[in-house]
């Protein structure tokens, strides 16, 4: 793969070479070619490829359902790569899956607590703007999750971009069935509060989930930053450096 340079950019094929935009790379071109298709399928010298691509595949489905039951948040951040991310971190999971067979291996099986610390936001980590102490603690026999954070001074525990004024936590957690593909996802916020140099109360925030889940449980932690204009909040700059990172996960049963 080659990127394009110079003022005219071609799309199509041309010599065999094909040209095209990438979303994220811009102009680029490749040499057509490959192997073909039915031979890729059934020739026993392309097992391994086999394999490996069902589980790039499972992973990706894993890393896209996860990325729904958290949609809701989602929407709140910007990260172009996110997507990709999350779902080379997923193929990694299942790489660690020792019981099942190549090809076969799943994201439950494997350590799936590598997901843990994911930032969904590349550019607004969540430890490089939040730096007020806080405890994700997970109850799953009660089926509980709980955020606590102590009163702490926003001016000196949020590094906030220029012109936000107030921020607010969010925290979502989420039952994720891999196998079904479905889960259960429940969340909360605080308030915005003032971006000052005055205390804000601490922080306590618990959703309830199902008692006794056996289905691995993530949680996100994130914050986000607004503007308050003549009485009306406006969302800062379309959540550019809004943070959100898995800071919780339980393999279930």
């Amino acid at each position: 793969m080659a990127r394009q340079d110079g003022i005219i950019k071609l799309k199509g094929q041309l010599g065999g070479i094909s040209f095209y935009k990438s979303s994220l790379n811009g102009h680029l071109a490749r040499q057509k070619g490959g192997v073909d298709a039915k031979r890729m399928q059934t020739d026993p010298a392309f097992a391994r490829t086999r394999e490996n691509g069902r589980e790039f595949g499972r992973a990706g489905t894993n890393a896209k359902l996860l990325r729904t039951a958290f949609r809701s948040q989602l929407l709140s951040t910007r990260d172009g790569r996110m997507s990709n991310r999350l779902s080379s971190l997923f193929n990694a999971v299942i790489k660690t899956d020792e019981l099942s067979l190549r090809g076969e291996r799943t994201v439950v099986n494997g350590d799936i607590t590598l997901l843990r610390g994911f930032d969904f936001n590349e550019t607004g980590k969540l430890t490089h703007t939040f730096f007020a102490p806080y405890t994700a603690d997970v109850d799953s026999a009660a089926g509980t999750v709980t955020i606590d954070a102590p009163a702490f001074i926003p001016t000196d525990m949020i590094a906030y971009p220029d012109g936000a004024t107030h921020f607010r936590l969010v925290v979502s957690a989420a039952e994720v069935d891999f196998a079904e593909n479905a889960y259960n996802v429940q969340s909360l916020e605080t308030e915005d509060m003032l971006l000052s140099a005055i205390a804000v109360p601490p922080v306590n925030l618990v959703l309830t989930m199902s008692e006794d889940n056996t289905d691995p449980l993530f949680v996100v932690l994130g914050i986000e930053f607004t503007q308050l204009v003549n009485g009306q909040m406006y969302t800062l700059n379309n959540g550019a450096y809004n943070a959100l990172s898995l800071v919780a996960v339980e393999p279930g049963a």
